[in-house]
C-alpha cells in the first residue's frame, strides 16, 4: 500500500495545467502551475483518542413499554359518569381526578354504613351494661359473652361498612371520584359525559411516564455475545444537527434462538425517560461490550468505504495512508474503531474523496 502525500495531488493538478499550455509560455506555465498549487484543497485531520468500553455495535430498535406501565383505572361500581376531567394524551398526576360517577350501590353502602355505626353504639352500650352487671354477680358470664359476642359483630359490620364507602369515595349522592394510580399519561379514554360505566371495561387507562423499553434485533453475529446486564445507549436527536442526547440502559433478556428468516436474535432493554421518548419510536441501539476492551474514537468523516471494507487515511509524516479498520459503532458524528488505529494516530477528514482517487492510481 503506497503512502500518498499532498504533494502527489498538487503534481497531478499542475501536469493537467501544464499540459493546456503551449512551450513557448515558461513563465506564464509557472504562474499557472502556482496557482493550481494553492488551489489544491488542505487536508483537514483529527486526533485518535482513546475510547473506553467500545460498543459490541450498534442495532436497531423500537421503544415500548413494559407491561406494568399500563394501569387500568375502574370503577368499584357500576354508574354513569357525570364529568370526564381529562382526554387522551394528557399528562396526569397521582391522585389527579379524571372523572365522577355516579351509582346507586354507594348510596345503600352510605346507609349500611349509617346503621352498622348506630349498631355498634348499642352494642357497646349493651356490653358496658353486661359487664358491670356481671361484676355484681346478677348475671352468669354467659351473657357477658354473648354481649361480648354481638359487640364484636357489630364493630366487623362497622369496619367492612367503613372499607367499601372509603374504597368507593363516594359522597353523600352516591358521586365517587375516580382518580389517576400512578403518575403518567392518558392512554385511553373510554367513557363520555353521561355515558355508562358498567366495571366490566376500564374507562381510562395510564401509561407510567418513567418506565420504557427497547426491544432490539441483534445480527447473528452478536447472538452469542449479548447477554443480560450490559449496558446499551441511544442517542435522540435534540434539534441541533451535530448535537445528540444519549440516554442509558441495560439488557434484560435475550432471546434463546435465532429467528430461521431474518437470521437475528430478538433482545429487550430497560432505558431511562427522556424528553421526546415516545412508545412506538425507532432508535439506534449501542451495545456497550464487555469491561476492559478499549478502542478509539474519531469523527464519521474519517471513515470511508474502499473495496465493501471500512478504511481510514492515516497520516505518515506528509502522506497518507489508508488502512482497513473495524467500525462497532458510528452515531452523533462519532465513529469508534475497535481494531485498525490506535489513540494519538492522526486520520484526515476531509479530501477523503481526492485521497481515494489517488490511491487508486
Amino acid at each position: 500500500m503506497k503512502a500518498l502525500s499532498l504533494l502527489k495531488l498538487s503534481s497531478s493538478l499542475l501536469l493537467i495545467s501544464l499540459a493546456a499550455c503551449s512551450d513557448g509560455a515558461e513563465d506564464a506555465n509557472e504562474a499557472s502551475a502556482a496557482r493550481e498549487v494553492a488551489l489544491a484543497p488542505a487536508i483537514e485531520t483529527a486526533v485518535a483518542s482513546l475510547a473506553e468500553h467500545v460498543p459490541l455495535g450498534s442495532v436497531p430498535g423500537r421503544i415500548t413499554l413494559p407491561p406494568d406501565a399500563r394501569v387500568a383505572v375502574t370503577p368499584p361500581f357500576p354508574g354513569a359518569a357525570v364529568r370526564v376531567f381529562v382526554i387522551e394524551g394528557q399528562a396526569v398526576s397521582r391522585g389527579q381526578p379524571l372523572a365522577t360517577v355516579r351509582a346507586a350501590e354507594p348510596v345503600s353502602i352510605s346507609a349500611d354504613l349509617a346503621r352498622s355505626e348506630s349498631a355498634l353504639q348499642l352494642a357497646e352500650a349493651n356490653a358496658s351494661r353486661m359487664r358491670q352487671l356481671h361484676e355484681e354477680g346478677i348475671i352468669a358470664s354467659a351473657r357477658l359473652d354473648q354481649a361480648e359476642a354481638e359487640l364484636a359483630q357489630a364493630r366487623a359490620s362497622r369496619f367492612e361498612a367503613q372499607r367499601l364507602a372509603s374504597m368507593s369515595g363516594t359522597g353523600a349522592d352516591g358521586t365517587m371520584t375516580l382518580r389517576s394510580p400512578i403518575p403518567g399519561r392518558v392512554a385511553h379514554v373510554g367513557v363520555e359525559t353521561g355515558g355508562p360505566v358498567d366495571g366490566m371495561e376500564a374507562p381510562f387507562v395510564i401509561e407510567a411516564a418513567n418506565a420504557f423499553r427497547v426491544e432490539m434485533q441483534l445480527p447473528e453475529r452478536l447472538a452469542q455475545q449479548v447477554r443480560p446486564g450490559m449496558a446499551v445507549e441511544i442517542r435522540l436527536p435534540t434539534g441541533t444537527a451535530e448535537e445528540v442526547m444519549p440516554i442509558g440502559g441495560t439488557v434484560l433478556s435475550v432471546a434463546p434462538s435465532i429467528d430461521p428468516e431474518t437470521r437475528s436474535v430478538m433482545a429487550t432493554a430497560s432505558i431511562s425517560a427522556a424528553p421526546g421518548l415516545v412508545s412506538g419510536q425507532n432508535v439506534t441501539v449501542v451495545i456497550s461490550a464487555i469491561d476492559g476492551q478499549d478502542g478509539v474514537s474519531i469523527p464519521s468523516s474519517a471513515v470511508t468505504r474502499i473495496g465493501g471494507e471500512d478504511h481510514v487515511f492515516v497520516a505518515n509524516g506528509e502522506s497518507f495512508v489508508p488502512r482497513r479498520v473495524t467500525v462497532v459503532s458510528n452515531a452523533g458524528g462519532l465513529a469508534v474503531i475497535s481494531q485498525g488505529l490506535s489513540a494519538d494516530e492522526v486520520v484526515a477528514t476531509s479530501g477523503i474523496t481526492e485521497l481515494k482517487a489517488a490511491s487508486a492510481e
